[in-house]
């Protein structure tokens, strides 16, 4: 049996009984109690920038609907921070903010004086600031991140990080896998309700996911990867992508939730760049990408002669074996459609049988 569960789709809600006239829900009557919650951002780049209009956006609204106050405390770059300042000269004369030299364990004393509710946000992707994770959680400081760094970097410190969770804090990182979808709490409750897990696959990438569904020998490979460059679809250095390797920290993420003791070195990654490529600067890179033109040529009519789909695949079995590489599927497999936005992925388990896909909306 195969049940397919669509994660990006909302529950359906219970139809409420109609309500007499003038009936007002107790949150419409009653204030919500207050709360704040301070917030630090570290690394306002391009995602850090996006978080940070969010808040501003948001801040309105749980403040009135929810009595949380989100108070923004500062926000730090690689060589600067922002703090409230507490200099009455530097007030005056910059009106209560200020920038000095970037030190990170002055800016999370900053954000949570007073031992104040406090959350740090690292949209930084910097090994420095994920090794001090399990400081900062065991000092009460709540960490959340898009990076995949600390997920998937040294498996100490993710034991680490777990540990020091245990004094309250939380750390949050569902953004690493899949675009924000829910599908590590989707697996997340599917073993903590009993399940066994027998296996992960999918389309951890929505770059090469674009990329496979464009590359229709309508065009040569490298005109495609520049206009997805173009457009923001892959990271700054596409090689990042191209290599396999950021497909391949999503599945040691996803392994590591489900109980796997696996690191990035444990996958089998087979990379879509010829060695030549990969010493060259990003510009020179991008001049010489006409290099992958060939070899992606060949994949296509291996596709097209079996009658199937190109599809980028990254895999764990029940054994614990990782793998990430550029397959042939048949046309009718769940990866086969060609979407728009066609991030997937679904989980084997015993107790359902089932095989959840989550379509990125």
């Amino acid at each position: 049996m195969e049940v397919t569960v669509n994660v990006s789709a909302p529950p359906l809600a219970e139809p409420r009984p109609a309500q007499p006239p003038g009936y007002l829900p107790a949150s419409a009557t009653s204030s919500p109690p207050r709360r704040t919650l301070a917030v630090g951002v570290i690394g306002p780049g391009r995602v850090g920038s996006a978080l940070l209009g969010q808040v501003r956006a948001a801040q309105p609204r749980l403040q009135r609907d929810m009595g949380l106050k989100l108070q923004l405390r500062g926000v730090a770059t690689r060589q600067r921070m922002w703090l409230d300042s507490d200099d009455p000269e530097l007030d005056a004369r910059d009106g209560a903010q200020t920038w000095r030299p970037t030190d990170l364990e002055v800016f999370a004393d900053h954000v949570r004086e007073d031992r104040r509710a406090a959350l740090l946000v690292d949209c930084s992707a910097s090994e420095d600031v994920a090794s001090r994770y399990p400081l900062w959680l065991a000092a009460g400081i709540h960490v959340v991140t898009p990076s995949k760094l600390a997920g998937s970097g040294p498996l100490d410190r993710w034991r680490s990080i777990r540990a020091a969770c245990a004094h309250g804090a939380r750390f949050r990182y569902e953004t690493t896998v899949c675009a924000g979808l829910p599908v590590i709490q989707t697996l997340r409750d599917l073993l903590d309700t009993g399940d066994e897990l027998l296996g992960i696959e999918g389309m951890f990438s929505g770059t090469l996911a674009w990329l496979c569904n464009r590359h229709d020998g309508q065009q040569p490979f490298s005109a495609l990867l520049r206009e997805a460059h173009a457009l923001g679809y892959t990271e700054p250095d596409p090689r990042e992508d191209l290599s396999g390797i950021d497909v391949a920290r999503k599945l040691v993420i996803l392994a590591r939730e489900a109980g796997r003791a696996l690191s990035l070195e444990d996958v089998e990654v087979e990379s879509l760049l010829p060695l030549a490529l990969g010493e060259l600067s990003v510009v020179a890179f991008m001049q010489h990408a006409h290099a992958l033109d060939e070899p992606m040529a060949a994949w296509l009519a291996r596709a097209q002669t079996a009658n199937g789909v190109l599809r980028h695949v990254g895999n764990l079995d029940r054994d614990g074996r990782a793998r990430v590489r550029l397959t042939v599927l048949p046309s009718n497999h769940p990866f086969g459609s060609a979407l728009e936005s066609p991030v997937r992925a679904h989980a084997l388990d015993r107790q359902r049988g089932a095989v959840p896909h989550a379509p990125l909306p």
